[in-house]
């Protein structure tokens, strides 16, 4: 089991926040490479599902594991983790669209388009979680496990 004192939550969300964004860059970067004509290869398909999957395994995480820990020790934060939830619910649908659109063999261009809703969504969701958690994280005290509450990229 991978713990660490609570007093780093923050800092590790905040980690966790710039691998997922490097995922995206990497996921775009292989659409980049590949030819418009022939649609999507099975190599750069594999970084769009990845970055899919760990965003995904990041939001179920928070979504079972942290985010009824930071209710349970802060109620007041409730309607933040509320609206935290929903970004994820929204997250997934784009993801579900996206996944469709590999499915059919799109284009690059076509794939780029999807990759920019979820960044969209995804950016503005880190910004307000990182905003309204970030402290609340670090001054929390205990031992979890970290792939737990964060996801896989811990």
């Amino acid at each position: 089991m991978n713990t660490d004192r609570l007093t780093a939550w923050g800092d590790e969300l905040r980690q966790v926040h710039r691998k997922l964004r490097r995922a995206l860059a990497l996921a775009r970067m292989s659409l980049d490479g590949g030819d418009e004509e022939a649609g999507l290869s099975d190599d750069l398909l594999l970084f769009c599902r990845g970055f899919c999957s760990a965003l995904t395994g990041h939001h179920r995480s928070e979504d079972g594991s942290l985010f009824p820990e930071v209710v349970e020790r802060r109620p007041d934060l409730a309607p933040v983790i509320a609206k935290l939830t929903q970004d994820h619910n929204m997250i997934d649908h784009l993801i579900g669209g996206l996944e469709k659109a590999l499915s059919e063999k799109v284009s690059p261009e076509v794939a780029h388009q999807h990759l920019d809703g979820i960044e969209a969504v995804m950016e503005t969701h880190f910004r307000f979680e990182e905003s309204k958690l970030l402290e609340v994280l670090n001054a929390m005290d205990g031992e979890f496990d970290k792939t737990e509450l964060f996801g896989p990229l811990t």
